[in-house]
């Protein structure tokens, strides 16, 4: 048996995981072990809110489901995903920077062709967005597969509107690039929009007296042979919130300014709106060392 709160606790737990066979798993559980008991001291937790954390913890694993990780966003919100993405991405010279991969990336994106409209009909401005990939010396990278993700005029994603079905994905496709590195799309002027908040992580939000918005953005995700993965957004410029990100995803990298035009025409020669948009942004990928 053990004095309440005494030291001797921590270390009679340390001491029952000192047999792990993986020299990495006692290190992360040693930390985690010695951290966690720390903070119930510091904190000098109460019975009460105990259960309450307990409680927490339960109902974040009850709302996550196949198109929606509360896991995910708790750790976004805390900026716990943030401080392993840059833990994670050291040494990045001239090549994209990285941020979170967010709650709704489902990996139903289709190869679609250059120039397509993700939202076809749909109200609202429109955006062409004019790409490339290269790595980091700015050589086009051909063959390259981008992933684009990214919400709706309502600040919605695919998984999220009723009536979603798996495998019938809206506002997502896969991109593979030519031998110039090019891809290119249209698709609706993104905006900003809340995170959710009907789940434990908006009541955390709420008790912390914390807005749930993200600054306006699209999703990206660019896979190469003989590089690394780049997961990333690029944030439109001017947005009110980009220096108050929910999820602190923001880098000055990877804010790209709108430029609005009256051409006739969309780029590939097709009819356009009286009044659209293009954004610009070059992807530039680390290669495996």
């Amino acid at each position: 048996m053990q004095d309440e709160g005494a030291p001797q606790l921590t270390q009679a737990v340390l001491q029952s995981f000192s047999g792990a066979p993986d020299p990495r798993v006692r290190t992360v559980l040693h930390q985690l072990i010695s951290h966690l008991h720390a903070f119930v001291r510091e904190a000098d937790l109460t019975m009460d809110e105990w259960h309450a954390a307990i409680d927490f913890l339960t109902r974040t694993g009850h709302a996550s489901t196949a198109t929606r990780q509360e896991f995910i966003l708790l750790s976004d919100v805390l900026g716990v995903s943030m401080l392993v993405d840059a833990i994670n991405h050291k040494g990045h010279t001239g090549a994209t920077e990285t941020t979170v991969l967010g709650p709704f990336y489902v990996g139903e994106h289709r190869v679609t062709p250059h120039g397509t409209d993700l939202v076809p009909g749909a109200p609202g401005e429109r955006v062409f967005v004019d790409a490339s990939v290269t790595d980091a010396a700015g050589r086009p990278l051909d063959g390259a597969e981008v992933d684009v993700w990214h919400a709706d005029g309502a600040g919605l994603y695919d998984v999220q509107q009723p009536g979603y079905t798996p495998g019938e994905p809206a506002m997502r496709a896969r991109f593979v690039t030519g031998a110039d590195g090019r891809f290119n799309f249209r698709t609706l002027v993104p905006c900003s929009y809340p995170v959710p908040t009907d789940g434990p992580v908006g009541e955390l939000l709420a008790a912390g007296n914390r807005h749930a918005m993200r600054p306006a953005h699209i999703h990206f995700l660019l896979r190469a042979p003989g590089f690394e993965p780049l997961v990333t957004h690029v944030f439109v410029a001017g947005d009110k919130y980009l220096e108050s990100d929910a999820v602190f995803g923001v880098k000055p990298s990877l804010i790209a300014r709108l430029e609005t035009r009256d051409d006739a025409t969309w780029p590939d020669g097709t009819p356009a709106p009286a009044r659209w948009h293009r954004l610009a942004y070059r992807f530039a990928l680390k290669r495996v060392p």
